[in-house]
């Protein structure tokens, strides 16, 4: 089979392919740019199972970023093995037809105890006096002990939260290519987050995001640079691309109000008890899943659903089926925001009582995805929080605002406009002028058969 390397650039669209990024502004004017037309949810392990795979969501299970588990009563997010995703994956296919060939999955989710054959992971250590230090996981484990020998501990901190930066988009790059020296795997999977940070907070705003485009502009030269010169096959694409919000919906508040959800209070502050509440919402971006409990108040939440700004589609089960996102993971309902809206997890009503997660970077704690942690209430508390660390005392890096509006830039939906849809960029043009994204799988497949022409 042909060498190919897969770059997933997170949030590239056209809307931000141009002179801030020179380098592949160049490139793409001598390849064929095809839009990807949003799957729903057009969010990152959906999209990503449903490209390595062929799958819909409702065939995958992958309905979000996270969910409801109705045995556990818990809302889990961010979870890591690939167990997760059903469906036969486009290694076990490809290593089907030839023996001798390899994967390696760098950074692409679910990533852990997959059939790949080389993997790596954000995956820190928790200690048991409630540190958590910055590592990553590997498949063999002896790849991490060689990756972070050479390229310093993986920046797991500047990987999400107000630290995020280039430095791990770099690390994750440069972790990918010596990978590829040591085992050269036929297909490389490489997913590059940087763009991700910068759009949420600021939306497609140049005046502010420029540094970012130049940034990840520099790394995609040096990788395409790299396997130009291994012959591989390059295949770039995103999962989604960002566009403009300014209209952040409470549902859980609203839930709330109405006597739908059940809080409990410990230490003095709120905590959502999914399991017993009625009814109660999990955002993840521009998509909700309502879980409901209780089936008496189903025509309440319909009618309090159908008067909220913001809220533009609301798939029962029957429905989602049509959107292919129906499955016993998703939702009792399914909501998609409008293009100017997007979900919060809030479910406090004043700030005082807000959970302790609220203000940490907890992407498994909070019940719902939190963009707001990518901001920081104030440096000189955060400035404070690690001279305590740094002085060997217990702390609590409480930073995160609670101001929803800080959010510029969203994904999720379907229906975008053009510009700000996914991509893929590739040697041979596609038979057609757009390609859903279960087809994704198709091109990666033909390209490593060298049968896209």
């Amino acid at each position: 089979m042909k060498k190919t390397v897969v770059i997933d650039v997170v949030g590239l669209s056209t809307s931000v392919i141009g002179e801030h990024m020179p380098f592949l502004s160049n490139y793409v004017s001598r390849k064929h740019l095809t839009r990807i037309e949003p799957l729903l949810p057009a969010l990152t392990t959906a999209a990503q199972s449903t490209y390595l795979t062929g799958k819909w969501p409702s065939e995958t299970g992958i309905v979000g970023n996270g969910w409801y588990d109705r045995t556990d009563c818990e809302v889990k997010f961010w979870k890591q093995s690939n167990k997760l995703v059903s469906g036969e994956k486009i290694w076990e296919i490809a290593k089907k037809e030839d023996p001798s060939f390899t994967c390696s999955k760098m950074f692409w989710w679910y990533n852990m105890y997959s059939t790949a054959d080389y993997a790596v992971t954000p995956r820190p250590n928790y200690l048991a006096d409630g540190r958590k230090m910055p590592d990553c996981y590997s498949h063999p484990a002896s790849l991490r002990d060689v990756l972070q020998e050479k390229l310093g501990e993986f920046p797991l901190f500047q990987f999400w939260g107000p630290g995020a930066n280039i430095k791990s988009t770099q690390w994750i790059a440069d972790a990918s290519m010596l990978t590829d020296d040591l085992y050269d795997p036929t297909l490389s999977l490489i997913y590059l987050p940087h763009l991700d940070y910068c759009l949420q907070k600021f939306g497609p705003d140049f005046t502010k995001i420029h540094k970012e485009l130049n940034e990840i502009d520099d790394v995609l030269k040096g990788l395409i640079t790299f396997y130009e010169k291994k012959g591989a096959e390059i295949i770039l694409l995103s999962e989604y691309g960002i566009s403009p919000v300014n209209n952040p919906v409470h549902l859980n508040r609203l839930f709330r109000e109405h006597g739908l959800l059940e809080i409990r209070i410990e230490r003095g502050l709120e905590l959502l008890d999914p399991g017993a509440s009625k009814a109660f919402v999990v955002a993840d971006h521009q998509i909700a899943h309502v879980y409901i409990n209780d089936p008496s108040v189903r025509e309440k939440v319909m009618e309090l659903l159908k008067g909220v700004s913001g809220v533009e589609l609301i798939l029962d089960k029957k429905e989602q089926a049509a959107y292919h996102i129906d499955h016993e993971r998703s939702g009792d309902l399914v909501l998609m925001a409008d293009e100017d809206s997007w979900f919060t997890y809030y479910f406090w009503l004043d700030d005082e009582k807000a959970p302790d997660y609220a203000r940490c970077v907890d992407i498994h704690k909070k019940p719902g995805y939190d963009p707001v942690e990518m901001f920081m209430s104030s440096k000189l508390r955060a400035g404070y929080k690690l001279l305590r660390k740094k002085a060997g005392f217990r702390y609590v890096m409480d930073v995160i605002p609670l101001d929803a509006n800080l959010i510029k830039g969203s994904h999720g939906r379907t229906g975008v406009r053009p510009e700000y849809q996914p991509v893929l960029i590739t040697d041979h043009k596609p038979d057609n002028e757009r390609v859903y994204a279960n087809e994704v799988f198709n091109v990666i497949l033909g390209t490593l058969k060298n049968q896209n022409k």
